[in-house]
């Protein structure tokens, strides 16, 4: 079974031979290598040959990743939201693996809020502002996703953080007008592609669950459970609906020890991997500072539990 297949088959809740595995975005690529993605400061800088060869240099990287850690799909991170970047993965990759694009900045969320005093006066004394400036982030993002799935994009990551460890950063009720009709929208125009809509958010999101259920989204990273959110729970209240990536805990994979680490991956498996709709991952990315040798460990965890030899050697 290839990693594309797989991916696809848990999406539709049936069980593949495994649970499908990748990450958001790895960036111990010098660690694991001696290779570095180049600065991401430089892109919007840079075009003709020369983007050329730093869109192969990230090639490199990625088919490494892919090989060592045996990834079932591959989101295009840098260059960001760049179709010329998806379009080399799909070159490098063919049908092997499902290969996505990435696009934030679409909907209000806790990274796109530059002045939070504005925003809580606008919030309750000027709430059309606000939807004018949701209206222009979501047009936006919709030409980013048309752009991304032209280019050859299987799947549209959607990263917003719309949730701190508390709880979402607006109310409820607030995220239903001002969030949700937006999100919808997103991933509605990722599914008339005929692409597979993941969304992203860090934090407490029960509150919004069915909010995110309602979207159409097929699939939930990260199911933070720094912030509370238990995988068995939410694929009680999501299995069929909505898949689920993510929730080995990051800050175990950042501290250890290794007990826990092991604990967290196995919870994830035993409590989400049955009858598909699950993809192994960390509950965020694999970021600097994070030990590699802590991340190839949970992937020996993930091997035992498949049954498998180690994947990483």
């Amino acid at each position: 079974m290839t990693g594309k297949q797989r991916m696809l088959k848990t999406l539709r809740f049936e069980e593949p031979d495994r649970a499908p595995h990748f990450e958001a975005m790895f960036e111990l690529e010098k660690q694991a290598f001696g290779l570095e993605f180049p600065d991401r400061t430089l892109w919007e800088h840079v075009s003709g040959p020369e983007k050329a060869r730093m869109v192969a240099t990230c090639m490199e990287i990625y088919e490494r990743i892919v090989e060592r850690y045996a990834w079932d799909a591959l989101v295009v991170c840098w260059p960001w939201a760049d179709p010329d970047g998806v379009l080399a993965a799909r070159r490098t990759f063919g049908d092997e693996l499902l290969i996505g694009g990435i696009v934030g900045g679409g909907v209000w969320a806790i990274e796109v809020i530059a002045d939070w005093t504005q925003f809580a006066v606008d919030l309750y004394q000027n709430r059309a502002k606000l939807h004018e400036e949701a209206e222009a982030m979501c047009g936006r993002a919709i030409d980013q996703v048309d752009r991304l799935v032209d280019a050859g994009a299987e799947f549209i990551f959607l990263v917003h953080d719309i949730a701190f460890n508390a709880g979402p950063f607006i109310s409820p009720q607030h995220c239903a007008e001002l969030v949700t009709p937006y999100l919808t929208r997103l991933v509605q125009r990722v599914k008339q592609h005929g692409a597979v809509a993941i969304v992203h958010s860090d934090g407490q999101l029960m509150p919004i669950l069915d909010q995110i259920v309602s979207t159409g989204a097929d699939a939930l990273q990260s199911i933070d459970p720094m912030a509370g959110m238990d995988i068995a729970r939410v694929k009680r209240q999501t299995y069929g609906k909505l898949a689920l990536m993510g929730n080995v805990q990051c800050n175990l994979l950042q501290d250890g020890p290794r007990e826990a680490i092991r604990a967290s991956a196995l919870y994830c498996l035993e409590n989400a991997a049955p009858g598909g709709g699950y993809i192994f991952s960390t509950s965020n990315t694999v970021f600097q500072g994070m030990p590699l040798e802590n991340y190839e460990y949970m992937l020996e965890v993930f091997a035992e539990y498949n049954g498998r030899s180690r994947p990483c050697q």
